[in-house]
Order: structure tokens, then C-alpha cells, then sequence
């Protein structure tokens, strides 16, 4: 194994990532493709990042380029919703292909059983060596149990420098110094190159450009002096940050949140820009579909909010983009409403592997071929539970559920209907239209929709009369 970068004193220890693979049987009933065939598959995600923050989306001052190359050389999906918006509820939706209620995660802090069929399973099973870095979320500190032969899973990560923690197999925890997302690259770094010469399937979740906003690194920071980077209409800063509403607190970006979060975003660029090159350098670009995107987005001052938990745009909507072989290379953008519940059955069709019957998404794989893919008339949006959030019950985002349609973004809390966008006219979501009677038959057909996507998703939220 080649020496870490993290320095003579914490280099990553060589049984981290040797040893577990040599025993996976191929199921061959399992898979299309042959062993030969298969491209190796990265998917790198990070945390709390916005579509509107890239520099060829919404904000063009926000320097991406590594990006916007992934976006150029393939695919991006303009309309990518987070179905849950919250972190543990979307690792297990991505893990699993199943709503909240069918694996249990309905909120931070509560595990994920490794009884679930996860992608790391159905991966490993037919061949792929598997692969897991970074924050996990889910629960304790392996994830071999959920299908992956070697993790290194990350606490205490967002502190972004000298404080996290990442645990070895059958070692004690190892405290690196340096920006952990950068830490985190090295470590997938290292492991596409021990596995150059097998299929592999690599997960890797950074967690900038979550708080805490203003330790992005120095370099970054100094590309985007405090107000120089553009606020989107619907918001503000406060310069001490907070708005109290009734027995709420709101925590309402200042300017350096501001500047901390794009600052981290174009390190997150960096990373990627790293598994780019490594991929060219190893000759495996041709071979690995690799997929940039992120759990959820983050408020930062629209509609005087922070963070997420929101049904607003700027939480829901994330980045999507990808390209490997087989599929389009002509910076291709799909306006298809594609969802956190569709990467897993995606992911496997693309590698041509057989989908879960348990997946309750589905396969977009056509759509990056140049095909005809689905084009759902709507994503299932939801917050179910604020118990474990920040703050508790107290955390001022609201229980929800709703839709995100082609055009409309609609939202019901448990009092009564609460939200009605029409995007396309109020991209900035300025304008409530849940009480214009205008609007009643169409408030009455989502209503029905919604009914029907949460039976889908055995959700039992009543909706109200």
C-alpha cells in the first residue's frame, strides 16, 4: 500500500483495506454484464449542498469547475430532489431504495438495520469489491454489516480540521490533523488504487460544506470576501445571526456563514477534482461511472431560514451529475424529477446489475443512455420527525408532506395545507398561493396524489380535512 498523505503519523493502516475482498463469489444469476464488463461505480456525495451553489447553475461567482467538467462530460439531472431532507433519513432512503417507513430511519439518530438489502449487498454479492469513507450516520462505526468489505467511517466531522475521527477495522480510532474532507479523498484515493484491478464499488461522503460554515479552508475563504458573493432574492443575513419567532430561535446566516459555505464548496470541488484526476491517471476513466451529488441542500437565509428540514427549493434540490461508459457524453441535462428513492434501482441498472424487487424508486438508467427514462409527474417530499433534529421539538421546520411536481411545489403540515408554489412563475417561491381560490381544483388533485404517494410509501401521516 502506497504512504497516506496525511503525514508519517497517521497514515492509514495497511489491514484498513486489505484482506476482507478475497473471499467474494460472484452470483452470476444476479448480474447481466460479465466480470470483465462491469464498470467500477464512485459515488461521492457531500453534505448540504445546494443545486443553486455551483457556478453553472444559479451562482457563476461560486468557483466549481471540476463540476461543471463532470456536468459537461455527461450528465446532470436539473431536477434532483431530496426526498427527506435530512441526513440519516437520506443515507438510508440511498441505501436501501425504500421509504422511511419501510426501513425505519425517520429521523437522525436512529440506525439502520443491517438486516435492510442495501447497494453495498447487492454490489458485493455479485462480484464488486465495496468501499465505504466518510460519514455514515446511520449508526456505530462498521459498515460491513450493510454490504461494504472495507469502511472507514468518520465521527465528529463537522469540525472541520484536526478533530475528526475515523475507524480502522479491528483497530482504535484514528485522529488525523488536517481538513477531514481532504483526509477522506486521500483514503478513496488509496483505494481505487488497490482495487484498479477488480470491480469496485466506492461510496464517499464528505461533510462540508455543512456546518460549520467558517472553517472551509484558508485558500477558499480568501475567494470569497465577506458580501461579495450575491444572495438569492429570497433572502438575507443578519449580522448576528439569529431571529427569535415566538419561542423559536431561527439561525439566520451572517455574511461569513455565507462566504464559509461557498468557500467549502469549492474545496468539495477540489476533492472531486482529485478523484477525476486519479481516475485518468490509473486509466479507469473510460471504466467507473462516477456520480457527484449531496444528502440535501441548505436555506442559508431564504425566507429568513437556515439548514433544512424545508420543502422550500433551496432545501429539496440538489446536484446530480454523473458519466461513465455507456452513457451520454454530451453535457446532457434532464429536467426529469428524479429522486434520492431512484439512485439505487439507477445505480444498479447502469452496472448492469438485476434491481431489488424490495426498491421502491426506479431505474433512470435510459435517460443517461440517450433513451427514454421515466418522467414521473411528481416527488414524494417529507419532514416526519424533528425529535432528534437540533433543538428537538423546538426546531422550527415544521412536520410535512407534499409534492414536487414539474411545476408545483405543494406541502401539508398536520394542522392543515401550508404551501402552494408555482415555480415556473416564483422560481423564488415569494408568492403562497395555498389560499387562492384559483387554485382550489388543482390544491384538490395533488391532494390526491399525495394520498396516493404516501399509501406507496406506507406512510401513515393523516392528512388533513
Amino acid at each position: 500500500m502506497r504512504k497516506s498523505k496525511m503525514g508519517p503519523d497517521h497514515q492509514i493502516p495497511r489491514r484498513s483495506f486489505l484482506g476482507a475482498a478475497a473471499a467474494a463469489v460472484l452470483a452470476g444469476s444476479s448480474a447481466r454484464a460479465s466480470r470483465q464488463q462491469r464498470p467500477n461505480v464512485i459515488y461521492a456525495f457531500s453534505d448540504e449542498h445546494r443545486w443553486q451553489s455551483m457556478s453553472f447553475t444559479e451562482m457563476p461567482s461560486v468557483k466549481t469547475p471540476h463540476m461543471a467538467q463532470l456536468a459537461a462530460d455527461g450528465v446532470e439531472f436539473t431536477h434532483c430532489i431530496s426526498n427527506y431532507p435530512v441526513c440519516s433519513p437520506h443515507r438510508a432512503i440511498l441505501l436501501t431504495g425504500r421509504w422511511p417507513y419501510q426501513h425505519g430511519v425517520i429521523d437522525n439518530g436512529i440506525p439502520l438495520s443491517p438486516d435492510e438489502v442495501t447497494i453495498g449487498k447487492v454490489f458485493q454479492q455479485t462480484g464488486y469489491h465495496t468501499g465505504y469513507i466518510g460519514k455514515w450516520h446511520l449508526g456505530g462505526t462498521r459498515a460491513e454489516p450493510f454490504g461494504f468489505h472495507d469502511s472507514l467511517i468518520w465521527s465528529d466531522t463537522n469540525v472541520h480540521w484536526d478533530k475528526s475521527s475515523y475507524f480502522p477495522k479491528d483497530s482504535p480510532a484514528v485522529a488525523p490533523k488536517g481538513y477531514n474532507a481532504t483526509l477522506m479523498t486521500d483514503q478513496a484515493v488509496e483505494f481505487i488504487r488497490e482495487n484498479r484491478r477488480q470491480p469496485f464499488f466506492l461510496m464517499i461522503s464528505w461533510n462540508p460544506p455543512h456546518s460549520n460554515f467558517t472553517d472551509a479552508p484558508p485558500d477558499k475563504l480568501a475567494m470569497y470576501p465577506v458580501g461579495s458573493l450575491p444572495l438569492r432574492p429570497n433572502a438575507r443575513v443578519m449580522d448576528d445571526g439569529f431571529k427569535t419567532e415566538g419561542d423559536h430561535v431561527l439561525h439566520i446566516p451572517d455574511g461569513a456563514t455565507h462566504q464559509g459555505y461557498h468557500a467549502h464548496i469549492s474545496a468539495i470541488d477540489d476533492q472531486l477534482g482529485r478523484l477525476l484526476a486519479t481516475l485518468e491517471e490509473l486509466d479507469l476513466a473510460d471504466n467507473t461511472i462516477l456520480v457527484y451529488s449531496s444528502d440535501h441542500g441548505s436555506m442559508m437565509g431564504s425566507h429568513d431560514l437556515g439548514s433544512k428540514r424545508q420543502p422550500y427549493e433551496e432545501s429539496i434540490r440538489v446536484p446530480f451529475l454523473l458519466r461513465g461508459p455507456g452513457m451520454r457524453r454530451d453535457s446532457a441535462k434532464i429536467d426529469a424529477l428524479f429522486g434520492t428513492i431512484d439512485v439505487m434501482p439507477t445505480l444498479c441498472s447502469l452496472a448492469g446489475l438485476n434491481i431489488p424487487i424490495r426498491c421502491a424508486g426506479k431505474d433512470f438508467s435510459a435517460h443517461m443512455r440517450g433513451g427514454r427514462g421515466p418522467d414521473p409527474a411528481s416527488q414524494l417530499i417529507m419532514h416526519i420527525s424533528k425529535q432528534n433534529a437540533s433543538g428537538g421539538e423546538k426546531h422550527p421546520a415544521p412536520i410535512f408532506r407534499g409534492l414536487r411536481t414539474k411545476r408545483y411545489t405543494y406541502a401539508v403540515r398536520e394542522e392543515g395545507p401550508w404551501l402552494l408554489f408555482d415555480n415556473h412563475q416564483d422560481p423564488y417561491q415569494l408568492d403562497n398561493l395555498i389560499d387562492d381560490p384559483k387554485y382550489a381544483r388543482l390544491r384538490q388533485k395533488l391532494t390526491s396524489n399525495l394520498q396516493v404517494s404516501l399509501r406507496n410509501a406506507h406512510d401513515p401521516f393523516e392528512m388533513p380535512a
